[in-house]
């Protein structure tokens, strides 16, 4: 459909041009999850994904998820200052490969707040010239006004490239119906 075509390409320009948020959003039933996948099918091998399908984590969790992620093997009762030199040691690695580390969060607006800046003060990872890990939030209009808090300020203002889902039509429903039976 056009609208998710226009996202996906929005998703692609963002990510080819290293920008370090990306939000899409869209009430249920947009094809949020559906473009989420259609981007993990199109991005190569210049890109590592991690895929965050349950938000509902806390920081540490978080962490542990991306760690898992990344291919990261750790204890599970490793501290989280440790947890979190091997995961900027593993983007210093695969940046040195010439990866790109794209951060895919599903659900979004079911993250908490603590989770939310957890994940921001991730992204202050970086070198000299780019930012060592992306992050695209899917979620419905409520990511929105989360975002709007005055504690998740410095989050929203780094949201550089933001993109929302229209309904589909009943002639698209039809269609995407018929095609999936």
């Amino acid at each position: 459909y056009e609208a998710h075509q226009e996202a996906l390409n929005v998703l692609l320009v963002a990510l080819r041009s290293g920008e370090g948020f990306i939000k899409v959003t869209g009430e249920v039933g947009t094809g949020k999850t559906l473009v989420c996948r259609k981007l993990m099918s199109l991005l190569d091998e210049e890109f590592v994904v991690a895929y965050i399908p349950n938000p509902q984590l806390n920081p540490n969790a978080l962490r542990a998820a991306l760690a898992d992620e990344l291919g990261i093997e750790f204890a599970r009762n490793i501290g989280q200052h440790r947890l979190l030199n091997i995961i900027t040691k593993r983007l210093i690695e695969l940046s040195s490969e010439k990866k790109r580390v794209v951060v895919l969060i599903d659900e979004a607006q079911a993250m908490p707040e603590e989770t939310l800046e957890a994940l921001r003060l991730l992204t202050n990872l970086e070198t000299e010239k780019f930012k060592l890990m992306q992050v695209v939030m899917f979620g419905q209009p409520e990511l929105d006004q989360k975002l709007a808090q005055p504690e998740l300020r410095q989050l929203k203002q780094r949201i550089t490239f933001s993109y929302s889902l229209s309904q589909m039509t009943h002639d698209q429903v039809y269609q995407y119906v018929r095609h999936r039976v």
